[in-house]
């Protein structure tokens, strides 16, 4: 979770003294880090009356084959590698580009589960 406001230094490095405080478009979240379990989801509400579906858990997934081009609903195992965090690894938590292990095979992530509340992957070919 991060203020998306300006800096509190100039270009130069000298500091910057703001004019006025925080403002409710420049707000920052926690971060969606949703981990292999029984799937829950939540709904959050954006900027112009939006939303963004947060998945909190997840144990299941639409996995596409890229040989025969169709997909199906599969059960993940574990979470096998992800380049994003090594930690994410040890604490299941599955983000976009992740190795997931499933009973289909080895698949890579290719949603944003945290934003779209949805996992889809393809398969990864051994």
């Amino acid at each position: 979770m991060k203020w998306q406001g300006s800096s509190k230094r100039k270009f130069t490095g000298g500091r910057l003294i703001s004019n006025r405080g925080k403002q409710k478009h420049e707000l920052g979240r926690e971060a969606g880090e949703p981990n292999v379990d029984t799937t829950r989801k939540k709904q959050i509400r954006t900027r112009g009356g939006n939303i963004k579906m947060r998945l909190l858990r997840c144990d299941v997934a639409s996995v596409a084959d890229p040989v025969t081009g169709k997909s199906k609903i599969a059960k993940i195992e574990r979470v096998k590698d992800n380049s994003a965090n090594l930690n994410y690894i040890r604490r299941n938590i599955i983000s976009k580009g992740a190795i997931i292990k499933t009973d289909l095979g080895d698949a890579r992530v290719t949603s944003r589960p945290g934003q779209d509340g949805v996992v889809n992957a393809i398969l990864v070919a051994k």
